[in-house]
């Protein structure tokens, strides 16, 4: 019974046709994980039976078959995109509905937690490359590196209405993801403060495999970083305490030449917000999955 179960849900992933189509990532995406979690995973378990190994093996078999398929179409359709973003064909507007052919619903969903299929879209549309390893020890205020939710980015850019003269900074801007995205849906120039030099070097090879100008990272202490150029600033908690506090004194003196605007997402969002140089206009500071946006005074 189990192993017929097993085998008409393959099949019935394998006879879907509409899911082998470029333009339904979304359902692709989703098969792939119920091959992953709902197939293979039972396989797995299912295999301390030694009695049923041979045709647990051969379901096995099928199953990750299915499963490249759909990866292939998926790393093709990667492919295409990376080439038309690196020959101009998408940015700004023409980028962002691009991405919406993809995904029914509006891509910035603010009541959502964790990550969707968005992400992972992303993930394989900025990069194919392998990401690297850390290499530096980070200081006990350092925080362990987390992808930003693309569905805040996409918040950040709405929110921001960004203007061609902006200059958009990410602290802490690990694999470049938020930097680059900026970039796409916006067009304005940005950059992003990394203290790993592995993750720098990836983010910057993603910036130049995609013909990208307009974008860099340097490799720096955000302690230590030239902010003069920033208007729009960008933290998903990339560190807290004395060095978040330092971080904010520094941008603290920006403010005296231009108006900034900070956005943060995470528990950073509580410090920002206790500075009586910044007001918040957006979002509630409590709230680590709620991004909030802070307007020098």
């Amino acid at each position: 019974m189990v192993l017929a179960e097993i085998q008409a849900d393959i099949q019935a992933i394998e006879q879907d046709e509409a899911i082998y189509q470029e333009i339904n990532f979304n359902s692709r995406a989703n098969a792939i994980d119920f091959i992953d979690f709902h197939i293979l995973d039972r396989i797995e378990g299912l295999l301390q039976n030694p009695e049923q190994t041979e045709e647990l093996n051969i379901l096995q078999q099928c199953a990750e078959k299915v499963k490249s398929e759909l990866e292939k179409i998926d790393s093709n359709l990667f492919k295409q995109l990376r080439e038309k973003i690196r020959t101009g064909m998408y940015t700004g507007a023409s980028f962002r509905k691009a991405i919406d052919q993809y995904f029914e619903h509006d891509v910035s969903q603010p009541d959502k937690i964790g990550y969707d299929n968005l992400d992972d879209f992303i993930n394989g549309l900025l990069s194919d490359q392998v990401i690297p390893e850390a290499t530096m020890e980070r200081e006990p205020e350092m925080v362990f590196y987390q992808k930003t939710p693309a569905r805040i980015i996409f918040e950040i850019v709405e929110l921001a209405d960004l203007r061609q003269e902006d200059v958009f900074f990410d602290l802490g801007s690990g694999l470049g993801q938020v930097a680059i995205l900026v970039n796409l849906i916006s067009g304005v120039e940005a950059k992003g403060i990394e203290y790993e030099p592995a993750y720098c070097n990836y983010a910057n090879t993603c910036a130049r495999q995609l013909n990208l100008s307009n974008v860099d990272f340097i490799n720096i202490d955000a302690r230590q970083a030239d902010y003069s150029r920033g208007t729009v600033f960008f933290l998903y908690t990339p560190f807290e305490g004395e060095i978040l506090k330092t971080v904010l004194e520094i941008l603290q003196k920006e403010p005296r030449n231009r108006t900034i605007r900070i956005f943060t997402y995470g528990p950073c969002s509580e410090m920002v917000a206790q500075q009586d140089w910044l007001s918040c206009v957006h979002g509630e500071a409590n709230d680590p999955y709620q991004l909030c946006a802070f307007k020098s005074l």
